[in-house]
């Protein structure tokens, strides 16, 4: 750091600036004080002089003797002018050249005249116009009345003021000394006396930049018990309670980070004007949902319809809620202000996935709706052929038996139904008990398939098996629930192929498992109804008749079968090219007991 921009740097230049100007008027007061002390000794002792030259000529009444003396009293350069009769004998010891000059001048002065007349008078003559800057080329004559018999006169004596010269040359030079000994000696009493006040500062400068860098346990040294000393102790209480309130807000904000990274509810905090100040991750999902469907229509921050509610909060001071869907999911958005003392400075919006809830909402419709119309089906014949039998409608008792068959028949429709759901309730509870066996895989999975050879060469169906594993791979698995899982699949494979029509049945190890495959060449699935296959009541058939039509529950116990072995099922289909079911069943590391 450059000094005249450090403390101890503006300490000292203001010290010896202030110690200059005090010595620079002190040095101009003594000089004027010193020059006019020897002009007054001059003119003093010249007036002196010339009042013993005058009485020495009065008490010797010789003119001539008198000058003699009066050489012998005065020194040089003083010079002597006596005057008498006004102007009409003048007797000078040198009247040629400058003297000359100063002689005409003192007798042409009005002032100077006028000395036989009264006491003495004194006056300093400047010989040029230029010299009024230079007072050591003035001249100081001094006149005193001079009374020779009955003739009356005057001495005068005069002098160059260069005389003083000299010392007043010597005197400038010892002021000029002392004020420099005194400059250095500031000098070094403001060096000392800013180290001492800027040590300490120093030391407080480096701690501030400690504490600016997180190190709040930095403290001060107390070198003294003056007011800095107070500071120190001051800036030391300053970084401990500094530390206490860090981190007692980092505390704050780190559980309140980790409640909002926690919460399934996303959070949003407006400001006034709708910036986004902070998100959780489930908002940041939001948010990303609401750009990506943005993409190709604007550059809206946030959907137009929170923008809504935010300002209907900063308007109305009131929670506002309202409901939006966003890629297929459905949001309720929560809109609550916030204050600041009595001013409303944003609002925290609370945003709410409800998908999963309409979802099942949706789900328990649908179910009553399909229960109930799977079961007013055989509800309604059971109670018509009752009616016929009660009524006697059937008079033959072949046609007798036909509707007690049919009575049977929906009679076990419907328990099958119940049982279904019963199991599949079950299963979605996570109350599904696999009991495991080894079992030879390749095997079991032809025998299963053979079990429809029959009703396959009924509908003019061939159904073939397929597998390059060996005979004697075994897997361990629930048999009795992959069995159910496999004659749900083929039987919907050949129930839904038409004649001549082929379904096949593959097996084969992949990593970590066997992956098992269930094509038909039947009418296929739409599109649009692939991704319900495995919903409750599912049916390919949309009528909804009898004979090929079941319960619409199989492929749903099916996939609770499978994840319940850690497994996954999946299907292929395209219309009119026939559909695919692939399930994939892991290798299990041992036999639950």
């Amino acid at each position: 750091m450059r000094l005249w921009r450090s403390v101890v740097g503006k300490l000292w230049v203001t010290i010896l600036l202030l110690v200059s100007f005090v010595l620079f008027i002190l040095t101009i007061l003594l000089l004027e004080f010193f020059q006019n002390y020897h002009v007054d000794e001059v003119k003093k002792e010249l007036t002196n002089t010339a009042e013993k030259v005058a009485r020495v000529v009065e008490n010797h009444k010789d003119l001539d003797l008198g000058m003699e003396l009066g050489k012998e009293i005065i020194d040089e350069p003083v010079n002597i002018l006596i005057v008498l009769d006004n102007d009409k004998t003048v007797y000078s010891d040198d009247s040629k050249g400058i003297h000359r000059e100063i002689q005409n001048l003192i007798m042409k002065d009005k002032e100077l005249q006028q000395v036989s007349d009264k006491k003495t008078i004194k006056k300093e003559f400047e010989l040029s116009p230029d010299s009024s800057d230079n007072r050591y080329e003035n001249i100081i004559v001094v006149g005193t009345p001079l009374h020779l018999d009955d003739r009356d006169g005057s001495v005068y004596l005069y002098q160059s003021l260069g005389v003083i010269k000299d010392t007043t040359r010597q005197t400038t030079r010892l002021i000029l000394l002392a004020a420099g000994i005194a400059i250095i000696l500031t000098t070094i009493f403001a060096f000392f006396l800013s180290t001492r006040i800027t040590a300490p500062l120093r030391k407080m400068r480096e701690a501030a930049f400690e504490v600016a860098k997180g190190k709040f346990d930095t403290k001060v040294p107390i070198l003294t018990k003056d007011e800095i000393g107070e500071l120190a102790t001051g800036f030391n209480q300053m970084g401990r309670q500094l530390k206490f309130h860090i981190n007692a807000l980092s505390q704050e904000k780190e559980q309140l980070s980790s409640i909002l990274s926690s919460m399934a509810d996303g959070v949003i905090t407006f400001n006034r004007d709708g910036t986004i100040l902070i998100t959780n991750p489930p908002a940041d999902r939001f948010l990303q949902q609401w750009y990506y469907e943005q993409s190709d229509m604007g550059d809206e921050p946030i959907p137009t319809s929170v923008r809504q509610l935010l300002q209907n909060v900063v308007v109305t001071e009131t929670e506002q809620t309202g409901e939006i869907s966003l890629q297929g999911r459905s949001y309720v958005v929560i809109v609550s202000p916030l204050y600041n003392n009595n001013t409303i400075r944003g609002a925290v919006v609370v945003v709410r996935d409800m998908t999963e809830e309409r979802r099942l909402d949706k789900l328990r419709k649908d179910f009553i709706a399909n229960v109930s119309h799977e079961l007013r089906t055989p509800i309604s014949m059971l109670q018509g052929y009752s009616e016929a039998i009660v009524d006697d409608i059937a008079e033959s008792e072949e046609e007798k038996k036909e509707i007690a068959r049919i009575i049977y028949d929906e009679s076990l429709r419907m328990g099958r139904l119940v049982n279904d759901l019963l199991d599949l309730a079950r299963m979605e509870a996570g109350h599904i008990r696999l009991n495991k066996d080894s079992v030879p895989i390749k095997r079991f999975t032809e025998r299963v398939t053979n079990k429809f050879l029959g009703p396959a060469r009924d509908n003019s169906v061939s159904i073939y098996f397929m597998s390059n594993v060996d005979k004697d791979r075994e897997m361990i698995m629930d048999p009795d629930r992959i069995e159910q899982v496999l004659t749900n699949l083929i039987d919907n494979a050949v129930r839904h192929t038409p004649e001549d029509g082929t379904v096949t049945v593959s097996l084969t190890e992949e990593k970590g498992g066997f992956l098992f495959h269930v094509k038909d060449t039947g009418s296929g699935i739409p599109e649009e109804d692939i991704p319900f296959v495995f919903e409750r009541f599912y049916k390919a058939d949309k009528a909804r008749t009898r004979g090929k039509s079941g319960t619409g529950l199989g492929l749903a116990i099916a996939k609770n079968i499978v994840e319940a072995h850690k497994g996954h099922i999946q299907v292929h289909s395209k219309l009119k090219h026939g559909t695919t079911f692939t399930f994939f069943l892991p290798f299990q590391p041992e036999i639950d007991e």
